[in-house]
Order: C-alpha cells, then structure tokens, then sequence
C-alpha cells in the first residue's frame, strides 16, 4: 500500500511539473516563436506560410526539438545565447502540449 502511495505521489509531481514547465514556456513561446509557428502552433502566419514552416501536429516523435530549436534547421534560427537552456527545455514542452 506504501508503495503505491509513493508511486501516485511520484507521478503526480511529475505531471504537475511537467504542467508547470509547458506553462513557463508558453510566454517565451508566444514572444520568441508565435510570429512563425503561429500562437497555436499551426504555423498558418504570414511569415510560416512563406517560409513553409511546420505545423507542431507534423512533428514526430523522434525530432529533437530541443536540438532543432538550440542549433537552428532549415530557415529556423539558432536560439543558442537568445535563449537559456532551461528556457528551450519549456518551450519544446510547451510545443508538446499544443501538439496533443
């Protein structure tokens, strides 16, 4: 019965945190990224229509966002030394959450 306490507690402060962080990232996200990628993620703006920017419901799995948005892809800018770390880390979580 502990145990599973433990494990409730476990996941509910992960999740919380997880809520928490995509949160943190949403105003980064809406002044750093929206005027591409759109405030829903869609990228359906003037300037993520003309440079063909994906959609977050395109990402897969496997991309590495948080690579993508540090070092730069394609059109998209680097934000290594615009951004802190844990900055990108609530971003790429805040993208997540749109994409559901």
């Amino acid at each position: 019965m502990n145990r599973m306490i433990r494990i409730g507690v476990a996941a509910t402060l992960a999740l919380s945190a997880s809520v928490a962080m995509a949160q943190a990232g949403a105003d980064t996200y809406k002044s750093k990224c929206a005027m591409c990628h759109g405030a829903d993620g869609l990228a359906q703006t003037g300037a993520g229509k003309a440079m063909k920017v994906p959609s977050v419901k395109d990402f897969k799995p496997g991309d590495d966002l948080i690579a993508i948005t540090t070092d730069g892809k394609g059109k998209m800018p680097s934000y290594k030394g615009k951004l802190t770390d844990p900055q990108i880390k609530e971003v790429v979580s805040y993208l997540k959450s749109l994409g559901k």
